[in-house]
């Protein structure tokens, strides 16, 4: 089977390093769903603006090449504990197919596109289809959640000196300080003198993380 993209998201990230390892956990994150020539017809869109929520099946695009394995060692179990594969979300698949449930802000026929929010996606990834989120079937309060239900993230505190303030907005500052929380360096790091760059809306944030504080230095 061969499939194509039908659309391509927009995001701040313009590369995979800070991206939300899950959607929805940056409820504020911005994105948008702009669809191809040959998708895009407005009627296609219509009757979407009844649902607060859709489903994204995208390409893991920059992980076409990379090596693919039976078990991967999931962040979240500290990097170190191996899991197969299918029993994780991880971006190293052998399809590098992703689902993604996002929350609808604006819908565009006119374009056409769709605006969402909490993607966990990089700027430029291929979307090969979108569905409905349906309440009724698709919510499952009582579910297990595997090794994530004895698990948290172990959240850092941000500091952001005022005179980096005027480079982003309120919103902006939101989004990035909940994300930079969540703590995107390879968990196989520690080192308080390394400097880490995160790309985000055309800008380059530079920090460094010690005793679970992560400062930011530098946005150029």
């Amino acid at each position: 089977m061969n499939i194509e993209p039908i659309a391509y998201f927009h995001a701040p990230f313009t590369s995979k390093f800070g991206v939300p390892r899950q959607s929805g956990i940056i409820e504020d994150l911005p994105g948008t769903i702009l669809f191809t020539k040959e998708y895009s017809q407005p009627e296609a869109l219509r009757g979407l603006e009844a649902y607060d929520y859709l489903w994204m099946i995208w390409g893991f695009s920059e992980n076409e090449t990379a090596e693919k394995h039976a078990t991967v060692r999931p962040p979240l179990l500290g990097g170190n504990e191996r899991v197969g594969v299918w029993a994780t979300r991880s971006p190293f698949r052998p399809n590098n197919l992703g689902l993604s449930s996002v929350r609808i802000l604006a819908v565009h026929p006119e374009i056409p596109s769709i605006e969402v929010l909490g993607a966990d996606l990089m700027d430029g990834t291929p979307v090969y289809d979108v569905k409905p989120y349906l309440p009724y079937v698709d919510s499952h309060a009582e579910a297990r959640g595997g090794f994530t239900d004895h698990h948290q993230w172990q959240c850092l505190q941000v500091v952001i000196p005022a005179y980096l303030r005027p480079f982003y907005t309120d919103r902006q500052w939101k989004v990035i300080e909940e994300t930079l929380s969540l703590d995107p360096r390879p968990h196989y790091h520690h080192d308080p003198q390394r400097v880490y760059v995160m790309p985000f809306a055309e800008k380059e944030i530079s920090f460094v993380v010690a005793d679970g504080v992560l400062t930011i230095v530098k946005i150029v």
